[in-house]
């Protein structure tokens, strides 16, 4: 049956389930907002359909939706997660992506606006250098980095790594040589069965000794054992997939939002943020950019990634240098996150660039708004028709990706945009309670593009067109 066969008095039955206080209730207020009130109920699950076949919106959590039921009623059941998209979502299948799509399209906006990646594997440090052998960006870079000698400290080219299927940030190092990225992945390796052993003979000499301790052997490794499962600390061989990049130097730098208060602070010193882009992909395929966006900015004012601070305190340093706010401590997220639209239009007078003068206008967020919509556009796209086993949008389908971009200063002084990394089921509760009508905002543009069209019931709280959603892709990909 088709979706124009299906008559408008037939009531949707909606499984509202998304398992999180601080989203919950801003869906629900979407739709009570954006559908008619006779046209829906909501139900808590699916054993409560009168038919099979009667119209059903699933929003939940990935693991709970019925995809058996979406795939046996294509005509009916709408979800709120498209089954496969790994293609966008983990970091090592993106990068190639991309790099198969700037490969058969050099021309593509893709190649300016995001950073070529290494990708490699790895179970334990010491299979690292098998793990380089085709690394050929990497080792150029280093033997570039090492012929500039003492002093040349502000010339390196700096590295970023990511573990590619971790999320919030975790995992993510800066380096700029071979023995620091080593250095890396032997921090993240298990303690060895000889090391164990060692310990406890020295432990037992320690006792025999008469020395004091506070706590036992057993107890520190239960300790550590602790934090890694806390997410304080990491295990290489859990997270094996890994890419590297070269580091954004140097990055637009400005002041994050000040609390409201009667006597504003001044001006925090200069931190680097990013910009966090809510995307909507619907059917096969239109994508949808919202226009409000968040600016997220570091828990701590801007070091270079050369800064002395990165050898002495790495997890103190790299404070400066994520803007994953999901990392921070309560008391370092307030203020941190703003609205990207709120930013100033004047740019303050920018650290590290030398003789290079900025060249940013007062319609500079318009600027960096358009490269947003272009890369957006041909990422979905690269996904879409180059890796279109590891995404598959379905026309009964629609998913909500957070996007991560950020702004550079190049060489000539221009600003230019770069896609960081595309998010599956984002982390709305960054936004904060003070945002939380941009959030509702965002599922009303949601249920107006995604949720109307395919039930083929009238909207209600305003045309589309005032809903904050840009179109920046349409394309058939012939999926019925």
């Amino acid at each position: 049956m088709a979706t124009s066969d299906v008559k408008y008095s037939e009531k949707i039955y909606a499984l509202i389930n998304y398992e999180d206080p601080y989203v919950q209730p801003l869906i629900l207020a979407a739709l009570q907002k954006r559908l008619p009130e006779s046209s829906y109920e909501v139900i808590t699950s699916v054993s409560q359909l009168p038919s099979p076949s009667s119209r059903l919106l699933q929003w939940v959590q990935y693991e709970s939706i019925d995809f058996d039921h979406l795939m046996s009623n294509p005509s009916t059941t709408l979800s709120n997660a498209y089954i496969i998209r790994k293609a966008l979502i983990r970091k090592h299948y993106l990068s190639t992506t991309i790099a198969n799509w700037i490969t058969k399209y050099p021309d593509s906006v893709l190649k300016r606006h995001v950073k070529p990646s290494v990708e490699f594997e790895v179970d334990y440090a010491e299979f690292l250098d098998d793990a380089l052998v085709e690394a050929w960006e990497l080792k150029e870079s280093w033997a570039r980095n090492e012929s500039l000698g003492e002093g040349g400290e502000e010339k390196k080219e700096w590295w970023i790594l990511k573990p590619g299927m971790s999320e919030r940030g975790q995992g993510i190092r800066l380096f700029s040589s071979e023995e620091e990225l080593v250095g890396i992945f032997e921090e993240w390796d298990p303690e060895s069965d000889d090391e164990d052993e060692d310990e406890e003979e020295e432990g037992g000499a320690r006792s025999d000794a008469g020395a004091n301790s506070s706590l036992s052997i057993g107890e520190q490794r239960k300790d550590k054992k602790e934090e890694k499962e806390e997410g304080n600390g990491i295990i290489t061989s859990q997270l094996r997939h890994f890419i590297a990049q070269p580091y954004i130097h140097p990055p637009l730098l400005l002041s994050p939002p000040s609390l409201p208060s009667p006597s504003p602070p001044p001006p925090s010193p200069l931190r680097k943020f990013h910009i966090r882009t809510y995307v909507l992909a619907t059917s096969a395929l239109q994508v949808y950019i919202y226009r409000p966006m968040l600016a997220l900015f570091a828990a701590r004012p801007y070091v270079p990634p050369w800064d002395d601070v990165l050898q002495t305190d790495r997890d103190e340093a790299m404070r400066a240098h994520l803007t994953n706010t999901c990392l921070q401590e309560s008391g370092d997220r307030e203020g941190s996150v703003g609205l990207f639209w709120d930013l100033p239009s004047s740019l303050p007078q920018q650290p590290d660039l030398g003789s290079v003068k900025m060249d940013a206008q007062a319609d500079w967020k318009d600027k960096v708004f358009e490269q947003i919509k272009e890369t957006t556009g041909a990422t979905f796209e690269a996904a879409a028709r180059g890796m279109s086993i590891h995404f598959q949008p379905l026309p009964n389908s629609f998913e909500i990706f957070g996007l991560d971009f950020m702004v550079g200063i190049e060489p000539d002084g221009q600003l230019n945009t770069y896609l960081l990394e595309v998010n599956a089921f984002p982390d709305f509760r960054q936004t904060g309670s003070e945002l939380s009508g941009m959030i509702e905002g965002l599922f009303e543009g949601v249920v107006n593009r995604g949720v109307v069209p395919f039930f083929g019931v009238k909207g209600e709280g305003g045309d589309e067109g005032d809903d904050g959603m840009v179109k920046v892709l349409d394309i058939d990909l012939g999926r019925r």
